[in-house]
């Protein structure tokens, strides 16, 4: 019987009379008088995919129905935001000509400004104006200071509001870094102290970062415990981990660059070796503090979880995964029996 010929006749003697999904099934296969037993794979295979069809059409619909609907949101969300985002800069431009007269308070609103950016989508651009701003200067002693300052600030405010997760880190890092690296291919013979400058402000700005999530543990909003919660042990790895993070992003910005460059960045990679220390006291003095503040909160999640996995969601994953073993068993006890018979005739 062609798949096309089955597809028809269990559609024709399929009923949605029956209440459950078990007779329906039963009913179907029954008058279309397909004997189980002497179906092949391909048969089984378009039995359950019409059957499957049938009685999920709505619901197929229904999904297809909503995913349009997330398209529309996520489209108009990001719409929003970005009028969000150019709504602050229009406000702030126009605060800044009112503030326009007075430098210490340009100087104040410019720092309010930093906090209420969102600056992960200007990052590039925001690095390369703050490190050509302390070139423009051109006195070497201050390039290094500035420079380190300005960096350290842009880490630690593009780092402290979202997730501390490596993911997000390693992006803003290599963000930076990568930034930084064609400024110093542009100039030069500034480049060490660009990149030694700006090596030590992320260091600082990642520091900075970490100190304040570790402060803030202990005045925690419920909710936000919730999440650090079901991300309990991946946080508590990533803080353990910190200072290779740090040397990872260098080294693969340091593969991918000029040859002078690379040189550059790998020496500056070795001689912050010593320096790295205060990233990773922090780091585990954070994680220290997790661990006293949320080990327990941590276990009481883990037993909701086992709680989860007498859902029959999770029943049948266990179900599945016994059936895949079973496949495995079956196909490997084929395949042995075959080259057995094959070296029985030999």
């Amino acid at each position: 019987m062609s798949d096309t010929e089955l597809h028809e006749k269990i559609k024709a003697n399929y009923s949605k009379k029956f209440r459950s999904i078990g007779k329906r099934i039963s009913s179907a296969l029954k008058r279309s008088t397909l004997e189980v037993e002497n179906l092949s794979l391909d048969e089984i295979h378009q039995a359950t995919t019409t059957i499957v069809e049938l009685e999920t059409a709505a619901l197929q619909a229904d999904v297809q129905a909503l995913l349009s609907k997330k398209d529309a949101i996520e489209r108009e969300l990001e719409r929003a935001s970005e009028a969000l985002q150019s709504t602050k800069y229009e406000i702030f431009n126009a605060l800044e000509d009112e503030f326009a007269e007075n430098e210490s308070a340009l100087v104040k609103l410019h720092q309010v400004k930093l906090q209420s950016i969102d600056l992960y989508d200007i990052l590039n651009e925001m690095v390369e104006s703050a490190i050509i701003s302390a070139l423009e200067k051109d006195i070497d002693s201050d390039l290094v200071e500035s420079n380190s300052e300005v960096i350290k600030e842009i880490t630690f405010e593009a780092i402290k509001e979202g997730s501390l997760n490596t993911i997000r880190i390693r992006k803003i890092l290599s963000t930076i870094l990568l930034t930084a690296i064609d400024v110093a291919e542009a100039t030069p013979t500034k480049a060490e102290k660009i990149l030694s400058s700006t090596l030590r402000g992320m260091r600082s700005g990642l520091v900075k970062s970490i100190d304040r999530f570790k402060k803030r543990l202990e005045f925690m909003p419920v909710e936000a415990k919730h999440i650090l919660i079901e991300d309990y042990d991946t946080i508590i790895e990533d803080l353990n981990q910190t200072d290779t993070l740090f040397s990872q992003v260098i080294i693969t910005q340091a593969s991918e660059s000029s040859t002078e460059i690379r040189k550059i960045l790998i020496d500056l990679n070795k001689a912050m070796a010593y320096d790295l220390q205060e990233l990773m006291q922090i780091s585990k003095e954070t994680a220290d503090v997790m661990k006293e503040r949320f080990s327990s909160l941590a276990k009481m999640a883990i037993k909701k979880a086992d709680i989860a996995m007498n859902s029959p969601k999770a029943q049948e994953a266990k179900r599945m995964g016994i059936q895949a073993f079973g496949v495995a068993r079956e196909a490997l006890g084929t395949a042995l029996k075959s080259a057995k018979d094959a070296m029985d005739k030999k």
